[in-house]
């Protein structure tokens, strides 16, 4: 899962040779920054105004410099990433360039958990510049910054010039990827938060034991828990999980998959009576019936430390699907595996005969807080990531861009698995709405941290569902 060791690195300045990164394999749950000492003199030009691009600085004089990026000069950002499976090298090499285009010196700071890093800093003020951390991790750093509106609008950095090219950003970001709620969280047309490494997700398998036993992959539930139960007779569990967090993109793709985008786009703003509906009801029955074809096991290794136990299930042949996304084959790449493994992946099956197939599209964010002191020179540096050169470094270390035509330099198991939409498979993105702070209420708490208990029968069903209903309400009232 979110894999973070603390790596605080000053990057060089232009003249300074620049240091070989060397790629690691992703991340943790791929899901998933740095008490960083802020330098005195980052403060934002002051030629520089609110929406500074590489073409529009000047010298003091008002004449056309030859150095777009002079505005700049003596800029020092601080930048704080998450560190996965994807590991700390990429970040490092891709301040590294960012430095050698613009002369704007990156202070770096990853970790694995980076919330502990940078969170004490934060109560006293002192932001980070740009911060890449994406929501869904048991803290909620990011959504605690989101209910708060402490982010920075970043809308004008989709018209910017990519550093170092000619394109603009919301020419190289694929379709869709700024239209949704994990990265517009208060649905009012501005973007927030920038689209990042992105993952098809869906449930992984070992292929090799369904050609061993010539079993076939399930397209409808229904054939699902006929596998179930021929797996069943062989002491075979047909489920696992890495942690309950994980059902967020499962929930997702099964709410679309119930009942479409509408339905989805109902659920996740809390409509009133929604979950009384029968798609809900639908959505309910499957993921409590999963819970008895779940191994036993998986509750009690469902956490962020013995995650990767329940996904060593699916290597060693005791269960057969899970719930994950691409980043695993890296997170699990040295892990013992049985003779005839080989990696599957499969979106969602349809909820009938004929239905629709959904693969959630899982994607992390980063962003700028509305307490950075170098707002400008963050909005640089999130451009950049954008560019070609910062996507080849990403891609060394198997973290994927969402940008136009990426797919087509992948390789190896890459290929199969960023390819599943031109198979039929429909596509779901977004997330459940913002909502101002309710004690002991949350996403996770409310709609994924219950599987857990259904697994170990420590609650119902329908006391799941009234939960859910009760907590709805609260969360419709205090929408943003």
């Amino acid at each position: 899962m979110k894999k973070k060791i603390l790596c605080t690195i000053m990057s060089v300045s232009m003249a300074a040779s620049l240091l070989a990164g060397c790629g690691s394999e992703p991340s943790d749950s791929g899901k998933d920054q740095a008490d960083q000492e802020t330098s005195a003199d980052k403060d934002t030009p002051d030629d520089a105004g609110d929406e500074v691009t590489p073409d529009d600085t000047g010298t003091d004089e008002g004449e056309a410099s030859d150095d777009p990026y002079a505005a700049y000069a003596g800029t020092t950002i601080n930048v704080a990433a998450i560190e996965t499976a994807y590991g700390s090298d990429m970040w490092k090499e891709v301040a590294e360039a960012f430095t050698a285009e613009t002369g704007v010196e990156v202070e770096l700071t990853t970790d694995k958990v980076l919330e502990d890093v940078i969170g004490p800093s934060m109560q006293g003020g002192e932001y980070p510049d740009v911060i890449h951390l994406a929501t869904g991790r048991e803290a909620g750093l990011t959504e605690q910054f989101i209910k708060d509106n402490m982010i920075l609008d970043i809308t004008d950095v989709l018209s910017m010039t990519v550093p170092g090219e000619t394109a603009v950003v919301s020419d190289k970001i694929a379709e869709g990827f700024t239209d949704t709620s994990l990265t517009n969280p208060y649905g009012d047309g501005k973007t927030f938060l920038a689209p990042m490494f992105y993952s098809p997700c869906g449930l992984f398998f070992n292929a090799g034991l369904l050609e061993e036993k010539g079993w076939k992959v399930p397209t409808t539930w229904d054939e699902m828990w006929e596998l179930g139960d021929k797996a069943k007779a062989e002491d075979i569990y047909l489920f696992t999980y890495p942690t309950a967090g994980y059902f967020d993109t499962f929930l997702y793709a099964l709410m679309y998959a119930s009942g479409g985008p509408e339905f989805f786009d109902k659920a996740t703003h809390y409509e009133e009576g929604i979950w009384e509906t029968e798609e809900a009801k639908t959505c309910f029955d499957i993921i409590a019936k999963l819970a008895e074809y779940t191994n036993p096991i998986t509750p009690a290794q469902a956490n962020d430390q013995d995650f990767t136990q329940n996904q060593q299930l699916v290597l060693d042949n005791k269960a057969i699907f899970m719930p994950n996304g691409t980043w695993i084959v890296g997170e699990m790449a040295e892990a013992p595996r049985e003779d005839n493994f080989k990696w599957g992946m499969m979106a969602l099956p349809a909820v009938k005969s004929g239905g629709d197939c959904y693969s959630y599209t899982w994607f992390e964010q980063a962003w700028i807080p509305s307490g950075s002191e170098n707002q400008d020179a963050a909005k640089l540096f999130t451009a950049f990531l954008y560019s070609d050169k910062a996507c080849e470094i990403f891609a060394k270390s198997g973290a994927i861009q969402p940008v136009v035509d990426i797919a087509d330099k992948l390789e190896g198991d890459n290929v199969m698995f960023y390819s599943i939409y031109e198979n039929g498979v429909k596509p779901a993105m977004g997330n459940f709405a913002a909502f101002d702070a309710i004690p002991g209420v949350e996403v996770r708490t409310v709609f994924l941290d219950p599987v857990n208990s259904l697994v170990s029968k420590d609650m119902t069903k329908d006391d799941w569902i009234k939960s859910v209903i009760s907590a709805s309400d609260q969360m419709r009232e205090k929408l943003k």
